[in-house]
């Protein structure tokens, strides 16, 4: 797969229903457009061996112990924890090599190898830490796949809210704590992440590409093209800066006024 394969799988997932989102294809396709030179079968073949596992597990256990124990257990998937910043973390393909990375890489094979088995498995949008809302018969749990899929108590998930800078009215609130979002902000939140991270150290070229995958995903939205035109910026590269600029302005009025300007501090910059 090419990078301009990748493009073009990620760009058809983005006009995509919610409920019809390629998941797991197109944070494959987010890795490789990353870097084509890899070989995504590895990613596939991870995830097909949780199904089978997971298939098998479900006929003696719980369903949140089930899936805990086949991607933790199994499969070995976990959090870095002395390596938390490298990139790899946030790599679809790299986390099913070295079955390590960040909440939200592992938590895309936790939603993909559980509802292949039936299960009824979100993502939840938390402050500061991706989770996971899977259903039981006893109600809706959390579960933290950093922390080898385990249960977070509501106690927990208050304190970590509060400690992510929400209000204690609103870190009470287990219905928006655990409110699930749709799998594409899911890809879109990993894509953040590494944009976040790329434009932190100036790896612009990296945090063009994040922010790129994103306008693909959501093409509705005006913000990635603002952060793509930042990254070309920081690159140099001011005519394709400009270029970005005028989608997003093009996209939604509202962001006119903040994109006319940054415009115009480029055209500055070229005159």
């Amino acid at each position: 797969m090419t990078r301009e394969d990748a493009e073009t799988i990620l760009a058809e997932a983005g006009q995509a229903p919610d409920g019809d989102f390629p998941l797991l294809e197109a944070a494959i396709a987010c890795a490789v457009h990353e870097d084509p030179e890899r070989d995504p079968q590895s990613a596939r073949e991870l995830a097909e061996a949780g199904v089978e596992r997971l298939g098998q597990r479900l006929a003696s256990e719980s369903p949140e112990e089930a899936l805990a124990e086949t991607l933790s257990g199994d499969l070995r998937l976990a959090g870095d924890l002395f390596t938390y910043e490298n990139p790899e973390n946030a790599d679809i393909i790299a986390v099913a090599t070295r079955r390590k990375g960040l909440p939200v890489a592992l938590g895309i094979y936790y939603l993909h190898v559980a509802r292949r088995c039936g299960l009824s498995v979100q993502g939840v949008d938390f402050p500061g830490h991706f989770l996971l809302r899977i259903e039981t018969e006893e109600g809706p749990l959390a579960l933290d796949p950093f922390s080898e899929g385990r249960v977070v108590l509501p106690s927990e998930l208050t304190r970590r809210a509060l400690h992510a800078g929400l209000t204690p009215n609103v870190a009470d609130r287990l219905d928006r704590l655990m409110a699930p979002v749709p799998d594409r902000l899911v890809l879109i939140r990993l894509q953040n992440n590494i944009f976040a991270r790329a434009a932190a150290v100036k790896d612009y070229a990296r945090a063009e590409r994040a922010a790129l995958r994103r306008a693909l995903l959501d093409p509705g939205d005006h913000r990635p093209w603002l952060d793509v035109a930042a990254a070309r910026e920081g690159q140099g590269a001011l005519a394709g800066a400009l270029e970005a600029l005028a989608k997003a302005t093009a996209l939604d009025g509202g962001a006119a006024l903040a994109a006319r300007a940054q415009r115009e501090r480029v055209r500055l910059r070229l005159n």
